[in-house]
This record gives C-alpha cells, sequence and structure tokens, in this order.
C-alpha cells in the first residue's frame, strides 16, 4: 500500500497548544458513485463543529408487521471501510423487517465525512452519534456495530442506557492488548518516530500485510457488489484525511485495552448478541465473555470479514435476536 497524500498528523488527546485548523474536506458523492454506483439512498449530511458527515436513510417499505420495538437500527461501521459495506446485511435485513428504519453514516475521514482536525477518540465519534440521533429525532434506537463500531458501541451503551433499545456487536474490535504488539509497533501507536512510517505500518497490519485488490473488481461492482478493497484504495486515493483518520482510530478510538467499557454495557441489563467468526484473530468467545458479554454466535468458518463475507448467517442470527427480545417476536 502506497500512502499518496502528504502525511498528515492528527492532534493526540490531551496534546496542549493545539493548532486550531479547519477539517479536511471529504469526497463528493458523484465521484464516490461513479466509482462503486448508487447501491446507497442519496447521502444526506449532519453539518457540526467538527465537520460535515455523511448518512444515508433506508426508509421502511411496509407498515408495521408487529414489531414495533424494532423502528430505529442504527448501523456502525469499522475501521477503513465506509457504511457502503454494511449495505448488504441492510439489505438481508430489510427483507425480514421491511418496517424498520435503517441509517448507516460514514465515520469522520470515511467515504464522504470530513476529517476533523481533532484527536479521533471516543468522544469524537458518540459526539457524531448524539448529533445523527437529534437530526433524525430518534429518541431510542437499536445499534449494530462492527468492528470498530463495536468497539464504540459499549461505552456509548453505558453512557446513553435510556437510549438504547439493544445492542449487536459484529466482530468487535475493542478487547485487543496493547502489549501484544511489538516494542516498534508500541512506538508508532505512541507517535515516537517518522509518521509515515506508522501510516504504513496501521494500514498494514490492518490489512494482514499489503492492500490487494481484485483485478476483477470493476465488474464486480457493476454486478452491485461491494469490494471492500477497492474501496479503501478509493479513500487512500481520494480522501485526503482518510489515511491520518485511520491511524488517529487505531491510536485513540479504544481499539486496544477497552474491557472496562464491555463490562459497563453488560451490566446495563440491556439485550446484546455478539457475532463473530470462528477464525476471527482480534476477538473471540472467551475474551468476550470475560468482560460480561455472555450471548454469542460464532459463524464456523468465517473470519474478521464475517459481515460481508457471511451476510447469511449474520442476517439470521439478528432475525432471531431481535424475534427473542420483541414483544410480539415468534
Amino acid at each position: 500500500m502506497s500512502i499518496t497524500t502528504e502525511t498528515l498528523v492528527l492532534p493526540r488527546p490531551g496534546q496542549e497548544r493545539v493548532e486550531e485548523k479547519p477539517p479536511i474536506p471529504g469526497p463528493t458523492e458523484s465521484a464516490f458513485t461513479d466509482t462503486f454506483g448508487a447501491l446507497l439512498p442519496p447521502a444526506k449530511y449532519l453539518y457540526t463543529a467538527n465537520g460535515r458527515a455523511a448518512y444515508y436513510e433506508i426508509l421502511p417499505t411496509a407498515p408495521g408487521n408487529g414489531f414495533t420495538t424494532l423502528d430505529r437500527v442504527l448501523l456502525i461501521h469499522g475501521v477503513q471501510t465506509p457504511a457502503l459495506g454494511l449495505f448488504p446485511l441492510v439489505r438481508a435485513l430489510q427483507k425480514v423487517f421491511p418496517q424498520t428504519h435503517f441509517v448507516l453514516f460514514d465515520h469522520w475521514g470515511h467515504g464522504l465525512s470530513d476529517t476533523p482536525y481533532r484527536p479521533h477518540d471516543q468522544r469524537l465519534f458518540h459526539g457524531l452519534i448524539d448529533a445523527l440521533l437529534d437530526q433524525l429525532n430518534w429518541p431510542t434506537v437499536h445499534l449494530i456495530g462492527y468492528s470498530f463500531g463495536g468497539a464504540l458501541s459499549p461505552a456509548y451503551v453505558a453512557a446513553h442506557s435510556a437510549k438504547v433499545k439493544s445492542f449487536i456487536l459484529v466482530a468487535p474490535a475493542g478487547l485487543m492488548r496493547l502489549s501484544d504488539l511489538s516494542p516498534e509497533e508500541q512506538g508508532h501507536m505512541r507517535g515516537d518516530g517518522n509518521e509515515t512510517a506508522a501510516q504504513e505500518w496501521v494500514h498494514s497490519w490492518l490489512e494482514g500485510g499489503k492492500l490487494v485488490v481484485p483485478g476483477d473488481w470493476e465488474e464486480r461492482v457493476a454486478e452491485g457488489q461491494v469490494v471492500a478493497p477497492a474501496v479503501k484504495r478509493w479513500q487512500l486515493q481520494k480522501h485526503a484525511g482518510h489515511a491520518a483518520s485511520v491511524v488517529g482510530i487505531i491510536r485513540d478510538g479504544g481499539v486496544f485495552n477497552n474491557y472496562d467499557a464491555f463490562s459497563e454495557a453488560s451490566r446495563t441489563g440491556i439485550p446484546s448478541l455478539a457475532i463473530l467468526g470462528e477464525l476471527d484473530d482480534i476477538v473471540n468467545e472467551q475474551t468476550l465473555r470475560d468482560v460480561g458479554i455472555t450471548n454469542v454466535e460464532v459463524v464456523s468458518g468465517a473470519g474478521h470479514g464475517v459481515v460481508r463475507d457471511n451476510v447469511p448467517e449474520v442476517a439470521t442470527a439478528i432475525t432471531a435476536f431481535w424475534h427473542q427480545i420483541s414483544p410480539d417476536g415468534k
């Protein structure tokens, strides 16, 4: 992978004398859809003090069918792949729950959303969730968080338990140990040295090596598929703040050593489900149980990309869970 833009370094939490700078604007919607098609509904925008963020509403297609508690669902994507990566799952869920209002959004520095020149800690992203729920006028919500979205969700649940009706964590980050990284890698996390090298390492670490885009990605996109590696490469090339946002999230977004947030969320008693792949190398069933998340579904043979690679299995598990928690469930 090659970082093609000038290396941008974002402020860190607690850093003194941070220069005020405007957000780095995200790409245009037309640039994105010209490349990847218009699978998502037209983007809407949320304007905040931190910048402009894109969100996408998948409106109900049928009147309520008895599952009246499943009226509003917010999906929170992971690091690198933006909201588009969760669209196949939404499409599958909407077939079963046509009365539900689904919303996806692009995290800061992803998709069409700006990169704020701010520390990329959980407060920044929780603030975006709050602003979006206010914009939607949603007093309560069901959450689905994938990977980094699954690391953000527990602390949000614990702090806003009156808002959250249920939460689902799909292959959640947050429970990796920083001590498992090598001394050199921990130096990249601290920002001790060359920031270009740190960006290269973060993206290589996330990919498990070099980013490989399949040669037939354009044909697959034309068929309506989401080709995540192509989306990742496009963001690196077209979003001037994306690479820095990814580094900021890995450093400060709570993807490591976030055990207390999971434990606090579990103690709220809010219905929850975790779904993970049997072969996921960042989270396992026992680690989730150790922090109080005991309702766990494991998808056989799946890895960390379970949310896209195993949509039928993930949708089936979510459907069963929502039926279980609905007073009118069957």
